[in-house]
């Protein structure tokens, strides 16, 4: 396959770049359309805190047969148009692909009952862990942790499943240090070189694997990246403007996905989706407000702008008093979706004006939300699709986050802590020292990486 090039973003004006349209919607057999003009849910789940062992495998099951059933009997109540499940396997469950294969096959079985009696449009999306990390781990792309999480791609793909997604750690090991002391140098390294390496090796086999077995590969997250330091800012251990940087430049590193053949929908914990569906008019899933049961953030309403899935993050199957909880998220999913279903429904202009409200209600508030303005979004991807490489791109991906964020806060649409305001500057700063090229960066950079094993980089 041919990599593919991307010199310039698909959109160009604001008024077209919305919520549940995108420019390339990818279709499945069953008749639904994402990106197509509707906003499906997409609802991610996972098991209450138990052991996964052989004994306990019927049990797991269980639970996932509860899970899917009371989400199928909700979105038949609430007449959902169609909707996603996405399975994201716990590590036992990629350490052992018969697992995994076991608890996909039976949910893509009981949406199949439900889209044979009742009608109901449903896919799956499917989500190895990634266990490339650890002591034991050979090469990132080699050996017994690679062969696995493609043994459970392959053997799900041939379940039922619909679209192929993975959250990758490639670079993880250097960027975790990165993001605690504040190093936006070694963030790039990690990014940049490690991360994108990692991706092209990645998704070249995912798309093989999606070719063979006639899925769809979806796309990658930089859930493992960005939502660390959203994470992390939140709690004051380092800066907001530092995690907006961060999130900005992760961008460049899941765009790769889609150079080596990935279709869309971008996978829902990676909020650098928009850049993707800005430069490469692929649907994407992004997850907000309803992310809460999993992790809190400042991006609650923005996130859901250009959403063409709209996600939760995973959830517990636990009760409450409402229900079961993922099918009382389900719910919550499927109600936002029906708002800007609606809004879609009475016309472009009334669709743009939850799209705004949706990023006016956040924006000023936290860089991490300015820079996932739509309007932001354009510019900066049209920016830094311009240059070539991946380091120069990443790191013009910082220099424009940056000027963003300046430039927000001058004009009053954005406010800035003292603390933030100092990290602003300090960031300018530190880009403006970083070196041109990447060479110059790796030898810098490389021997300071304490946990980074080069070999397993073939390095």
């Amino acid at each position: 396959m041919t990599k593919k090039q991307f010199s310039r973003t698909v959109y160009t004006d604001p008024k077209d770049f919305v919520f549940g349209r995108a420019e390339y919607p990818v279709k499945l057999n069953n008749g639904m359309i994402i990106g197509g003009g509707t906003v499906y849910p997409e609802i991610n789940f996972t098991l209450p805190p138990m052991t996964i062992d052989k004994t306990t495998m019927p049990k797991v099951i269980e639970n996932y047969r509860e899970i899917i059933d009371g989400i199928c009997k909700r979105a038949i109540d609430l007449e959902v148009p169609g909707f996603v499940a996405e399975i994201e396997t716990l590590p036992p469950m990629t350490f052992n692909p018969r697992w995994g294969t076991e608890v996909c096959t039976t949910v893509v079985d009981i949406i199949k009952e439900y889209a044979a009696k009742q009608g109901l449009k449903g896919a799956v999306r499917i989500t190895p862990n990634d266990i490339r990390e650890g002591s034991e781990l050979e090469h990132m792309w080699r050996g017994r942790h690679w062969e696995l999480i493609f043994q459970t791609f392959e053997s799900c793909a041939r379940a039922g499943a619909d679209f192929l997604a993975i959250e990758s750690v490639g670079g993880k090991e250097v960027h975790d240090d990165a993001i605690m002391y504040g190093d936006i140098k070694k963030s790039l390294f990690a990014l940049s070189v490690l991360g994108c390496r990692d991706m092209e090796k990645l998704w070249t086999k995912i798309v093989t694997v999606a070719e063979e077995t006639g899925t769809v590969p979806s796309g990658d997250t930089a859930c493992a990246f960005g939502n660390t330091a959203l994470v992390l800012a939140d709690r004051g251990y380092v800066s907001k403007v530092f995690a907006a940087v961060v999130r900005v430049m992760t961008a460049v590193r899941s765009l790769v996905a889609l150079e080596n053949g990935a279709r869309g929908p971008h996978k829902d914990c990676g909020y650098e989706g928009v850049f993707i569906k800005a430069i490469t008019g692929t649907p994407i899933a992004t997850e907000g407000r309803t992310a809460a049961c999993a992790h809190l953030s400042p991006l609650g309403n923005v996130a859901a702008c250009l959403a063409d899935l709209w996600s939760n993050e995973s959830i517990q199957n636990i009760k409450l008093l409402g229900g079961m909880a993922p099918t009382v998220s389900f719910e919550q999913l499927a109600y936002d979706c029906r708002l800007m279903n609606t809004a879609s429904a009475k016309g472009p202009d009334t669709a743009l004006l939850l799209r705004d409200l949706h990023a006016d209600s956040d924006s000023p508030l936290d860089p991490q939300a300015y820079v996932l303005r739509p309007d932001v979004v354009l510019r900066i991807s049209g920016a830094l699709i311009k240059e070539e490489g991946y380091y120069r791109r990443t790191k013009r991906a910082a220099e424009l986050a940056l000027e963003e964020i300046e430039t927000g806060y001058r004009e009053g649409r954005l406010c800035l802590s003292d603390r933030e305001q100092v990290s602003l500057e300090n960031l300018q700063e530190e880009i403006a020292s970083l070196p041109a090229d990447e060479g110059t960066l790796i030898d810098e950079v490389i021997g300071d990486c304490d946990k980074l094993d080069p070999k397993k980089y073939d390095m």
